[in-house]
């Protein structure tokens, strides 16, 4: 202690012993921290008993006579440890720089300041600073090696860390956010530590984190630490180390350093883990804004911003990611029941920004940064509270938006029937949580919930093959499709219950809140059930006879009694209507081929093109007025004619964009080199093939903005291009005729999936392949993927409701009934005919994973697998005397065919770069005819886009 100092802490002493109690009280209130730390200690009182205008200290007080000198001096020993120079000290130590004899390293040595050396309470809290580090080993804690005691001093013997403190960093200015988000995660790891062996920092602050040369970090310095556990230690030391005898634990006592202290802390209030969240908060603002986010000329200047005011969110740098300014803004929360609860919670959050580019996303503020505070109450799921009690302010927050991928690998996912669709998602009613379908490379989709304050999402057990999911009114259920069957899940997760059989196409079902549910059954209409279960009584009738085709897509509005939907068909019947449970309502509300949702407090949202439009809607009335507005660019609808919107109750409202799988064409030989660039662009091709002699190419291409998909024939040889339509929004999977003069393809142009054939050349009109009634066999489309080379038959697939699929042969030209070829619970697709049309091979998950195998035409006991270890999407060769497929890891593989037949082992050709997902209706390449070069669609760069959560949208009505 320097004279200077100890002269600073006598006169302050007698300023409070001989002149005012609030002279005296101000003055302490405004010197630096650790010296009050000093007074506090000789005084034997808080500084903070002043708050409760409690008096400081007796007139009668002496001032102790001797506070002593230095207790350690260079070139002397503490046990086998030779201290070599000094590095710092504080209020609640000495640090000296040392050399261990024994095992030839340099160590950190912590002695209690002179004034308190011979102190029994500090050297015993000591002692229990070194129990408490004993307890933790984690590389980003400094390590405690042992306890050296002499009758004069007792030393702490640590791990020596080399390099400057983060408040060091911080004197040459911000730290960038590329090198703040690695600091930010070690610190995490290190109270994580900490917090799961039941140990509370209580002074986490820039001088307390060193940065070690190599990028590592240090978390130090836990003598104010506190166990949250009553066995953590032994004895019956005061709770905290820090605090200079029993009586200053009680209320009123500022444990910690005044910037970085919590509310609570401030207060002279109960503590847990939760003050270490904020001060982690406190330290992640001063990294990126180089600023403290309480400043304070005093400490109580300091204090009461922490107790009052926001920090200046203003000062954050252009560009910081939203989910990081979200998370600051959840540590700075002052009630504790709303911040972080765990900084585990916040570590996954830095983790998935440091991992995943799309989480860097900025905000995009129109005028200014004040709905900061706001975003901070909605991620903490107190909306509902909020909106219910918030007072009125001078300007509501600009509406604001985050994005959320699926986990990991993942990939959202969508119905397999549905050429351009959007993912499968909704937003709960209390707009806590986001359900969505996702499946991983290999593996089914399932269900996952991500709840809107936590950064991983968690998936729901049994929801294998699920899609469409909904919510129940009170947010505690979600109901989905999955192998025909409508079933539901709590959202705590548990049993999966079956609530009926759709017994149709599935279309869309919404669950109201008379605890009814509606089911769209396409062709058969909407039915409803009862949310227990039971039986299903039919809602709506499709009129075919004004040219109704199906229904879909229901959603209820909030009275439980009436609905929206969409109905499919020709002419002026197609749009968004208005329907009850009793039949007795059905109007016209929107003529466009979409769907619809309500969003409180009085407004329908639906997708019109690519963009998200409102519109005011009376919901007693059941009248829309005034005119559509835009919310949101970029939105998706798919071609069944789903939205990719959902809405909650709260004001939060989600969307997104269609699963586009964006890729170019591009022709490689076998060893996977590219050659001669093909003149098509880059964009979602569903499918293709080459025809039968090679000279064109039939593919299948998406437009994200209309959402339309046509089918494109390009002339190989001159490069010219010419588009086939149907008048549809779907005209996908074209196959050609053995001689290459027709082609085959699917077509939704009276609103359901039929199939026609129409001449290559490009003239004449489509012809049916099949009589309309055939098509109730397949409520869910047909993908044809292969012509025989005699020309009678079509291979198709028939996907089934809620997942998996068979194969059918289907004649050509011939007055025939389908037949089915494979029928399995799982899945079989992609089935195309040997050049000599005796074998037939396809891809189908029976065993549990998918492989590729080839059967007999007409089928017999003769099955040969040809992947050994997965594989899809086989494709034979002109001459048959090859194979090819796709391993379950994108790797283009040959079996060679040889007579009776007999199939060799899987030879690896080249390894693809192949958007990922197998479904049904999408190609992913194809062989020349003689095997020699391959045309692959070779996936973007672009990652798959987010489901983007959209916050207090109803203040865009005013820009």
């Amino acid at each position: 202690m320097t004279p200077e100092r100890l002269e600073e802490i006598e006169r302050l002493f007698h300023a409070v012993r001989d002149g005012s109690a609030d002279e005296g009280a101000r003055r302490l209130m405004e010197v630096d921290f650790e010296l009050r730390r000093e007074v506090e200690s000789l005084l034997a009182v808080p500084c903070e008993g002043l708050l409760l205008d409690r008096p400081i200290v007796d007139a009668a007080t002496p001032f102790p006579s001797d506070l002593g000198r230095a207790t350690l001096s260079i070139g002397t020993f503490l046990g086998p440890y030779r201290i070599d120079a000094k590095l710092g000290e504080g209020g609640m130590g000495e640090v000296y720089r040392a050399r261990d004899a024994r095992l030839g390293r340099d160590v950190a040595v912590k002695v209690l300041p002179a004034v308190l050396a011979r102190d029994l309470d500090r050297r015993a809290r000591l002692r229990r600073e070194a129990e408490l580090l004993a307890t933790l080993n984690h590389p980003h804690i400094a390590a405690v090696y042992c306890l050296e005691e002499t009758a004069a001093l007792t030393g702490l013997v640590m791990e020596l860390v080399e390099g400057p403190t983060l408040a060091e960093r911080l004197t040459t200015g911000a730290v960038p956010l590329a090198e703040a988000l690695p600091i930010a995660r070690q610190i995490a790891e290190a109270l994580g530590a900490a917090h799961d062996k039941g140990i509370i920092h209580r002074d986490l602050k820039p001088a307390n984190i060193k940065l070690r040369p190599d990028g590592a970090v240090k978390v130090l310095d836990f003598g104010l630490a506190k166990s949250a556990l009553p066995t953590a230690v032994s004895g019956d030391l005061p709770d905290s180390p820090g605090l200079p005898n029993p009586a200053l634990t009680g209320a009123g006592m500022i444990v910690g350093t005044p910037a970085y202290v919590s509310p609570e802390q401030a207060r002279g209030t109960a503590v847990d883990k939760r003050t270490d969240v904020w001060a982690f908060g406190c330290v992640l603002f001063e990294m990126l804004t180089g600023r403290k986010p309480f400043p304070g000329d005093t400490v109580t200047d300091t204090v009461a911003a922490i107790l009052s005011r926001e920090p200046d969110w203003s000062a954050l740098p252009r560009g910081t990611p939203l989910p990081m300014h979200a998370l600051i803004a959840r540590c700075l929360k002052k009630d504790p029941a709303q911040r972080l609860h765990d900084i585990a919670d916040g570590r996954f959050q830095i983790e998935e920004m440091l991992s995943d580019p799309h989480h860097a996303a900025t905000v995009k503020a129109r005028t200014s940064r004040a709905w900061l505070p706001w975003l901070a109450t909605t991620l903490l799921l107190s909306t509902t509270a909020f909106v219910a009690t918030r007072t009125p302010r001078a300007s509501a927050p600009d509406a604001i938006s985050f994005p959320i991928f699926p986990p990991g690998e993942a990939e959202f996912s969508a119905r397999l029937n549905t050429t351009l669709n959007v993912p499968s998602f909704a937003l709960s009613p209390d707009g806590r949580g986001l359900v969505f379908s996702a499946a991983r490379p290999g593996a089914r989709p399932m269900l996952w919930l991500r709840s809107l304050d936590h950064v991983d999402a968690r998936q729901l057990t049994g929801t294998e093959d699920a899609q469409d999911p909904f919510w129940s009114p009170d947010s505690r259920w979600i109901g989905f499709v999955a192998e025909g069957t409508l079933k539901k899940v709590p959202t705590t997760g548990g049993a999966v219950q079956v609530i009926t059989e759709p017994r149709s196409d599935f279309r869309g079902a919404t669950w109201g809140a008379l605890d009814t549910i509606l089911v769209a059954t396409g062709a058969d209409g909407i039915v409803s059930v009862d949310a227990a279960g039971g039986k299903t009584t039919r809602v709506t009738t499709v009129e075919t006879a004004l040219q109704e085709n199906t229904h879909r897509n229901p959603s209820f509005l909030p009275d439980g009694h009436h609905f929206l939907y969409s109905v499919i068909g020709n002419g002026d019947r197609s749009g968004v209507y208005v329907g009850s449970l009793d039949g007795a309502t059905k109007r016209l509300l929107l003529p466009v081929l979409t769907s619809a949702v309500y969003a409180p407090p009085g407004y329908l949202l639906f997708v019109n093109g690519d963009t998200l439009m409102a519109q005011r809607f009376d919901a007693e009335r059941l009248e829309l007025a005034g005119r559509p507005f835009f919310v949101a660019e970029h939105v998706g609808r798919s071609t069944s004619f789903l939205s990719g919107v959902s809405a909650s109750l709260t004001g939060a409202v989600a969307y997104a964009p269609p699963l586009a799988q964006n890729g170019r064409l591009a022709w490689v030989d076998r060893r996977g080199h590219p050659l001669e660039p093909l003149s098509a662009p880059e964009g979602d091709y569903t499918d293709f093939q080459l025809s039968p002699d090679g000279t064109r190419l039939a593919a299948s291409l998406g437009d994200s903005k209309t959402n339309v998909v046509d089918i494109w024939i390009t002339d190989l040889s001159r490069g010219s291009t010419s588009r086939l339509g149907s008048g549809g929004a779907v005209t996908a999977a074209g196959v050609w005729s053995p001689d290459g003069t027709r082609l085959a393809f699917r077509s939704n142009r009276t609103g359901v999936i039929e199939l026609y054939e129409r001449s290559a050349a490009g003239g004449g009109v489509d012809r049916p392949l099949l009589p309309r009634e055939a098509y109730r066999l397949f409520p869910s489309g047909l993908i044809p993927t292969g012509w025989s080379p005699d020309g009678r038959h079509l291979i198709a697939s028939a996907p089934r409701l809620g997942g998996g699929s068979g194969l059918w042969l289907l004649s050509v030209g011939e007055d025939a009934p389908p037949r089915l070829f494979i029928s399995s619970l799982a899945l079989a697709t992609h089935g195309n005919f040997s050049p000599d049309g005796h074998l037939i091979a396809y891809t189908s998950n029976e065993s549990g994973r998918l492989e590729a195998y080839v059967e007999t035409v007409p089928r017999s006991d003769r099955k040969w697998p040809l992947s050994t270890n997965g594989g899809y999407e086989p494709r034979w060769r002109a001459d048959g005397r090859e194979i090819y497929y796709l391993s379950t890891s994108r790797q283009l593989m040959a079996v060679a065919v040889g007579p009776g037949p007999s199939f060799g082992p899987p030879q690896p050709l080249f390894q693809t770069h192949v958007p990922p997902g197998v479904t049904g209706n999408r190609t992913h390449y194809v062989p020349t005819r003689d095997g020699q070069r391959f045309l692959v669609n070779v996936a973007s760069d672009t990652p798959g886009p987010p489901v983007t959560v959209l916050l207090n949208w109803t203040s865009l009505l005013s820009k």
